[in-house]
């Protein structure tokens, strides 16, 4: 294994050699190399011939640089673009934190504990430097409200050691160019479920007079940082046609509406897929005896991880439902088959719908949730990846082509059909904001009730469509005789 130690440098003449030092002798776990991605902010005191030097006389070293200042926050962004390993811990040029505790951060980490591990000055650390009060007070009410907008209990949200998969930190996109990298990526974690541990450290702070950057007025900009990111759902650095699903998890009303209209539907085996980040299968797993959350992307396959890590019930498996293959072995297992948001983005659905009849029981049932509608198709829907809306018609022919037999078929949340128009037709909006959605959701108690009396067709549509069960033997006869009587009579041709 490999641990990638990023370490963002700007001006520090006096104490970056003694640092680099440090790291790249301390203490790693059995069988673990380093490298160390350095990335120069445009120093301009002397930091970057010192690097060069250091670059040469060590080969774990990968040296890069800047040619402008942009900030700890861009400098940490340019070093995780070049990690290669398979853990990243961010390490500040200053020797406030002591590189011999690299083994103690990496322990939750290895045990498969933890997505990422915070060292945190206030827990009760081998040593720490008594520093001004103010300075820690400012550091504790950042993490205080850090921790009421992201609903996590840590204690020590600023701190420099933070050590991620490299995996899932390559796959958040980091905005902050400055110090607001820390509320920024706390927020984001806290979002994308991450299993968070901390640990304690000892520390070594410096004073201003000694070197010491970040102000009071970088204090100001975490409060921003961290109100914005609360508000925005920015989490995955490559576009994700289906990132609404990370937008929907601030939308609870609207999805135990949704659940409340699946539930009666659903047995006790369910293979639900295309889970996301289990937004649904949170809301229908209890008291199912199997509860199959299934998902191709492995993103969202490590969230289902770790959200149903102690959930008896429920297993998460990769499932690709335009590979038929990835569904042998499950033939004739469920009751329930739930595909939810799933068959717009398939260019043949009607191959996906006929590989999941086969999981079904004799008498199953599959749920779909498709969005309804050509007419809306608009500027949302291809930002989104859909390459098709059903009207009703669309929607039962493509079941009944498949062999099933359509129980029910109706809408679901005409209050959504104006704004989409609106989005999609008439501002070419490619995506709805958070803020938007937050209010329809505090306003989700009003439009179902309302649902049925609007004139308007709906923004989706739910089809509830049933595998023929198998005849009785008995009828099976009686209808093999009826069919061999019908060939041998004389009008048969």
């Amino acid at each position: 294994m490999k641990l990638s130690i990023l370490m963002p440098v700007y001006n520090e003449r006096t104490v970056v050699e003694r640092c680099v030092s440090l790291v790249v002798t301390a203490p790693l776990p059995e069988n673990m190399d380093r490298e160390l991605v350095i990335v120069d902010d445009c120093s301009t005191d002397g930091t970057w011939e010192i690097l060069q030097r250091l670059a040469a006389g060590f080969p774990q070293i990968c040296l890069f640089r800047h040619e402008r200042n942009a900030g700890k926050g861009a400098a940490v962004r340019t070093a995780i673009e070049k990690a290669t390993g398979d853990f990243s811990l961010i390490q500040d040029a200053d020797l406030e934190y002591d590189p011999s505790e690299y083994p103690r951060l990496l322990k939750p980490l290895l045990d498969g504990h933890a997505d990422a591990v915070f060292g945190s000055r206030y827990m009760a650390g081998e040593q720490t430097r008594i520093l001004p009060f103010w300075h820690s007070m400012i550091n504790k009410g950042l993490t205080l409200v850090s921790n009421m907008f992201c609903n996590l209990n840590l204690t020590d949200m600023e701190t420099c050691y933070k050590v991620f998969r490299t995996d899932l930190l390559k796959s958040i996109p980091i905005r902050s160019d400055r110090f607001g990298f820390e509320p920024e990526i706390v927020m984001k974690s806290a979002k994308r479920k991450f299993r968070i541990y901390e640990v304690p450290i000892s520390y070594h702070g410096r004073t201003y007079e000694e070197g010491k950057k970040i102000g009071w007025i970088d204090g100001l900009k975490a409060l921003g940082v961290i109100l914005k990111f609360w508000l925005i759902d920015d989490l995955y650095a490559a576009p994700y046609g289906r990132g609404v699903l990370n937008n929907l998890t601030g939308t609870p009303q609207y999805l135990s509406w949704l659940a409340r209209k699946l539930r009666p539907h659903v047995g006790d085996a369910v293979l639900e897929i295309g889970a996301g980040i289990g937004n649904i299968s949170g809301r229908l797993m209890a008291r199912r005896v199997l509860y199959v959350a299934a998902e191709k992307d492995p993103l969202h396959l490590h969230a289902l991880r770790n959200r149903f890590l102690r959930t008896p019930n429920v297993v998460v498996q990769r499932i690709d439902p335009e590979v038929p293959q990835d569904l042998t072995g499950l033939e004739n297992c469920f009751d329930t088959v739930l595909c939810l948001n799933v068959l717009e983005y398939l260019d043949a659905p009607d191959r996906v719908v006929r590989s999941l009849s086969t999981t079904l029981k004799p008498g199953g049932v599959l749920i779909v949730l498709v969005p309804r509608g050509p007419s809306l198709f608009g500027t949302l829907d291809r930002s989104l990846g859909h390459k098709r809306r059903y009207s009703v018609a669309d929607a039962r022919r493509l079941m009944e082509s498949q062999g099933f037999v359509v129980d029910k078929l109706f809408g679901f949340n005409k209050a959504g059909t104006p704004p989409w128009f609106a989005y999609a037709k008439l501002l070419g909006s490619r995506t709805i904001n958070k803020p938007v959605l937050k209010v329809f959701d505090k306003t989700v108690w009003l439009w179902r009730r309302l649902d049925g009396l609007m004139p308007w067709p709906a923004l989706s549509l739910i089809v509830v469509a049933r595998k023929p069960a198998a005849p009785a033997p008995a009828a099976a006869a009686r209808q093999s005789g009826e069919a061999a009587r019908q060939m041998s009579s004389p009008n048969a041709s």
